[in-house]
């Protein structure tokens, strides 16, 4: 085992509990993403098409939150531009989810092969120069992508992460984030630890996008809407001592590959003002999703707190 590993604050390891028929269902699905990481990705992306367009028709939680997300966000839409919206966001969140034991699976030199990085150079020369980094990372489909693929290139990630209910995909997903080493900090421990990391050279890995409730955050325009966005991140970027990278990864239908694009660090960051800060936050996200919107987790839980005290869903 790395040093990285035994460093980690957060480290599920096998349990032969693991075996007990109550996992069987999940060793199946385990085994279903395994056989589904060697099949050509044309072929599994008709598959997971063919999928998404039957389950973006559901009217369940998810499809509701969506809903109302796009509604707030794209007012200007039409009702048929929105929904279409969703479907690519179906279509990738299939795509992304079949193939998401390649990471694991398949070697080094194929996962090389199918990430571009586009602007790589903005975040080599920062670490070059002895600059600390948060990565700021909306969540797209493909978001566990680039953290593998950074510690592949040397650049460890740090990561903040939430603990799974099923204790064998918890362990699993757990191994395949750090399959080549850096850290992960479980949430319930604070932010602590993330920021240990980030100061002893590891990329911090920072999700900004959720709604976490009007008690940590300022109400500041996402798209046309008035989102609850995370206040704190001005605060972190002083305490860690770090430069604030924005960076998304998208997942490329046309090639199979994932891309993961780069943009310049905020600046003036911090600015002295939360609402600046948060505001600036939105806008590198809005940049990202402008011209392709369906990369997106529209389902998650974005926008549910309203400034009036009120939530949307």
């Amino acid at each position: 085992m790395s040093q990285d590993l035994k460093n980690s604050s957060y480290l599920p390891t096998f349990e032969w509990a693991f075996l007990h028929p109550r996992y069987w269902g999940t060793w199946l699905g385990i085994l279903f993403a395994a056989i589904m990481a060697f099949v050509p990705f044309r072929l599994r992306d008709k598959f997971a098409e063919f999928l998404a367009k039957r389950l973006v028709k559901m009217n369940n939680r998810a499809k509701k939150r969506a809903v109302i997300n796009l509604q707030q966000c794209f007012p200007e839409k039409t009702e048929e531009e929105r929904l279409a919206i969703l479907e690519q966001s179906y279509i990738n969140a299939g795509c992304v989810l079949l193939g998401f034991a390649t990471i694991m699976m398949r070697s080094k030199r194929y996962l090389e092969k199918r990430t571009l990085f586009r602007n790589e150079e903005i975040l080599t020369e920062l670490v070059e120069n002895g600059e600390k980094v948060i990565l700021l990372v909306p969540h797209s489909w493909a978001i566990d992508y680039p953290a593998v693929q950074l510690a592949s290139r040397g650049l460890p990630v740090a990561a903040m992460v939430k603990k799974q209910k099923n204790k064998v995909a918890d362990w699993l997903m757990n191994v395949q984030r750090l399959k080549y080493g850096g850290r992960t900090h479980e949430r319930a421990d604070g932010i602590k630890p993330f920021i240990k990391s980030v100061r002893e050279g590891y990329l911090g890995y920072y999700l900004p996008d959720e709604d976490h409730g009007p008690d940590y955050s300022v109400f500041v325009p996402f798209f046309a809407a008035q989102k609850a966005t995370l206040s704190g991140l001005g605060k972190l970027a002083t305490l860690s001592r770090a430069k604030i990278v924005p960076l998304m990864p998208v997942y490329n239908r046309e090639t199979g590959n994932f891309e993961v694009i780069v943009q310049p660090p905020l600046a003036p960051f911090p600015s002295g003002s939360e609402e600046t800060d948060a505001r600036m936050m939105n806008e590198r996200i809005e940049q990202f999703l402008e011209n392709d919107p369906g990369q997106y987790m529209w389902i998650m839980n974005l926008l549910r707190s309203k400034p009036d005290g009120s939530q949307n869903y």
